[in-house]
């Protein structure tokens, strides 16, 4: 019996699929008694260490959490679970720490991207039972944007190196936390899961250990999934963006099964993007909330939703918050959620007035959830001039001339599925988003989509300039080549594709082994 203690926040769903696919029965916490009952403590912290302390202050679970740690009984914490066992916190100085282990959590002060998203090493210093089987090459995701700093060494479990070395796992006694997710990090987090729970495995210090830990660039497979005329959910993909052939809808797979090929396959992260976005149903009944609730069940990496995340009112006249939706989407799965014409909207009205109301679904959602649960995705296009006094956008000066000649473009968001163009520019959209706490930024290129021709390279480099949040490079991708051109000639952190993938005209483990042939670092299962 695993006692979980969930607090509210975030998705906790994958948790509990990854224990129960281990065969072991899940039961949460829904008052201070039920941690002093627990047998074995399963703590997933979420989003934001201030939100979580509180929301744990106002449960009046604090005490008996404490107590819990206090008596050295089981415990597994993991991401924000592991700096609540810490002193503070930068990102909410006003909250105390649980103060278990000296230390502190501060921000990452680095030139790197942040957050620090994506598939990275460890470095093991103490034997623990959580690392038999373990080579000690293996890859775990992290999605954070603090980490601990401790001069106490003698309960640091591993360390981990993005732009500084930091602490990525925590032992001491029977208490166990890490800052990464082992319940989206694969086959390599169930076994670590599963060497917890077996209370009789030998610790043990995995025979290799890189010098260095390096972050893998993330293969992400995009679903774009939308209902046919039967009204049935399909995986569809369209060529600049339209999805229909010969009449019908293109029907390039099911969801679920596709997502799970996908992660066989080797996926560093699904994501799924709701064409149709079902604004006219209930909340209850929205069917990618099923999608994702049997996906979770099985796919143990990322999974990000798109579509309809905004504030609505459904067909029986309820209305709902954004927040109310990202939350339903968390719970039913989703790692982070994807915003894209509601994001344009949004910045106009920033530029328009000059400052944020702090009410956008931008701003609630990285509060609560945090930074890295926010994902804007772009749908830009290029609009040629010949000078770049001819617009006040940003230009790029482009080697790919525009029908007169024109040397110069700027990239023109869109909203409505690309169907209509706006006065607002890619970059400026990135680094407003940014700004009001996006923590990722998806750059789908009408002008690129399926053309098989590649990434647009000139677009991706324009946004990296601007942002310092990670930014995924989409559509073009028609073979290996296009994916290692665009990690060597860009500073992109992921790649994303999906109709060479749904065509099975290039596998994922292909692209996979083509990068690191010619030394791009990936992570293989």
């Amino acid at each position: 019996m695993i006692t979980l203690l969930d607090y509210g926040a975030g998705n906790v769903r994958s948790v509990v699929n990854a224990l129960e696919s281990l065969g072991e029965t899940v039961v949460r916490v829904h008052s201070p008694a039920d941690i002093a009952k627990a047998e074995r403590l399963v703590f997933p912290g979420v989003g934001n260490y201030g939100a979580m302390m509180h929301s744990l202050r106002d449960q009046q679970l604090i005490d008996p959490l404490l107590r819990y740690l206090y008596e050295n009984r089981p415990f597994f914490g993991i991401c924000v679970a592991l700096q609540a066992l810490f002193d503070s916190s930068e990102e909410a100085p006003e909250e105390s720490g649980l103060g278990i282990i000296p230390g502190r959590v501060k921000r990452f002060e680095t030139e790197l991207a942040i957050p620090h998203i994506g598939w990275n090493g460890i470095k093991v210093h103490q034997p623990s039972r959580i690392f038999q089987g373990f080579t000690g090459q293996e890859k775990v995701y992290f999605v954070h944007s603090y980490h601990v700093a401790t001069d106490h060494r003698a309960d640091v479990l591993t360390t981990t190196d993005y732009g500084c070395e930091f602490v990525s796992s925590v032992q001491k006694g029977n208490i166990i936390a890490t800052q990464f997710h082992p319940e989206k990090s694969g086959k390599a987090g169930l076994k670590l899961l599963e060497n917890f729970l077996d209370t009789s495995q030998e610790a043990v210090i995995p025979q290799s250990c890189p010098q260095q830990t390096k972050l893998a660039e993330r293969i992400i497979a995009c679903l774009d999934v939308r209902s046919n005329d039967q009204g049935d959910l399909v995986v569809t993909k369209g060529d600049q963006y339209d999805v229909r052939q010969d009449g019908d809808v293109r029907n390039l797979g099911m969801p679920v099964e596709l997502a799970q090929d996908y992660y066989e396959q080797g996926a560093d992260e699904v994501t799924f993007l709701n064409i149709t976005a079902f604004r006219d149903f209930p909340l209850k009944d929205m069917p990618m909330m099923e999608v994702l609730q049997k996906t979770s069940e099985k796919v143990f990496v990322p999974l990000t939703v798109g579509g309809g995340i905004r504030d609505f009112t459904d067909c029986n006249g309820k209305s709902y918050s954004a927040l109310e939706v990202a939350a339903e989407y968390f719970r039913s799965g989703a790692d982070k959620v994807s915003i894209g014409s509601d994001a344009v909207l949004i910045v106009e009205e920033v530029l328009k007035t000059g400052k944020s109301t702090g009410l956008s679904s931008i701003e609630q959602i990285a509060r609560v959830y945090g930074n890295q649960a926010v994902v804007i995705s772009v749908d830009p296009r290029r609009v040629y001039v010949q000078q770049p006094e001819d617009t006040q956008h940003p230009v790029v000066k482009t080697i790919f001339p525009g029908p007169a000649g024109e040397q110069y473009c700027w990239y023109q968001c869109t909203v409505r599925g690309g169907r209509e163009g706006r006065d607002l520019d890619a970059i400026t959209l990135a680094k407003v988003c940014e700004q009001l706490g996006a923590g990722e930024i998806l750059l789908n290129c009408i002008d690129k989509d399926g053309t098989n021709s590649g990434f647009d390279l000139e677009l991706i480099n324009a946004v990296k300039e601007a942002v310092t949040i990670p930014v995924i490079a989409s559509s073009g991708a028609g073979c290996a080549a296009h994916f290692l051109e665009v990690f060597q000639k860009t500073e992109a952190e992921a790649a994303l594709a999906a109709g060479i993938f749904h065509r099975k005209e290039v596998p994922i483990r292909q692209v996979k082994t083509f990068l690191e042939d010619n030394a791009v670092e990936v992570r293989f299962c």
